[in-house]
């Protein structure tokens, strides 16, 4: 282990961790109220290798708030979409799983396929700094982003002022369907976001150290393990 990444990687003895609690599907709270999940078992596998004091989760409520946090040096990873908005103040690593993101529409849309989407006049819903809505800013040129503050909201957003579009994680939406008689999700995706581990960018040891952990963790098979143990359905391990 190189002594500098392991003193970037634990300034304080003890591995503090930017955990998003918008990602569901990568970590949930228990009934004591402590976390669970893909993410806090990978932290907890990280800090074991490093010899760390302890781990300490710290919550946001979605990932730009966690992306926040790297310029202010609250947390030492972060479990984030990587995405070059964010690349200026976090170094990630290549992603260790992904997750499809694709539209939801309601009953009676004459929207039928993803290339339906990005037209004049249609309003789509999405859940603020989110990866996907990140990514969507880049690339719509016709389309209108509505923004509210979470998933929960982006779905509320969307029923309560009729938007035409509900952009979301494909696992989410595939719950979200079920809530509204006669909606449909397109077939396809239009991105995968690229689940990935950040750390603040002048930490470059800690960064290299990070690739290699996460380029093992998937050729060991612990990543795609971990997606089975949790029941993450929906997710892929990145190739």
């Amino acid at each position: 282990m190189n002594p500098k990444a392991k003193a970037e990687l634990l300034p304080t003895g003890t591995l503090r961790v930017g955990v998003n609690m918008g990602n569901f599907l990568l970590v949930n709270k228990n009934a004591e109220g402590g976390l669970h999940g893909v993410v806090p078992d990978l932290a907890q596998e990280i800090a074991r290798r490093l010899g760390a004091a302890g781990v300490e989760l710290l919550p946001f409520p979605g990932a730009g708030q966690v992306a926040d946090g790297a310029k202010a040096g609250i947390w030492d990873i972060a479990f984030i979409g990587a995405e070059p908005a964010r690349a200026t103040e976090i170094a990630f690593t290549s992603a260790y799983l992904e997750i499809p993101a694709t539209y939801l529409v309601p009953a009676g849309s004459k929207i039928r396929t993803l290339a339906d989407v990005d037209q004049p006049g249609v309003r789509i819903a999405t859940a603020a700094r989110s990866a996907y809505d990140l990514y969507l800013s880049r690339h719509l040129k016709h389309a209108e982003l509505v923004r509210a503050e979470g998933i929960p909201a982006s779905y509320d957003l969307f029923v309560k002022e009729k938007l035409d579009v509900l952009s979301g994680l494909l696992p989410r939406l595939t719950s979200e369907v079920m809530r509204l008689p006669g909606a449909r999700i397109l077939d396809g995706k239009f991105t995968a976001i690229q689940q990935a581990i950040g750390t603040p960018k002048a930490r470059t040891a800690a960064a290299a150290y990070l690739a290699e952990f996460v380029a093992d963790i998937k050729a060991s098979g612990l990543v795609a393990k971990l997606i089975a143990q949790h029941g993450a359905k929906g997710v892929n391990v990145a190739p």
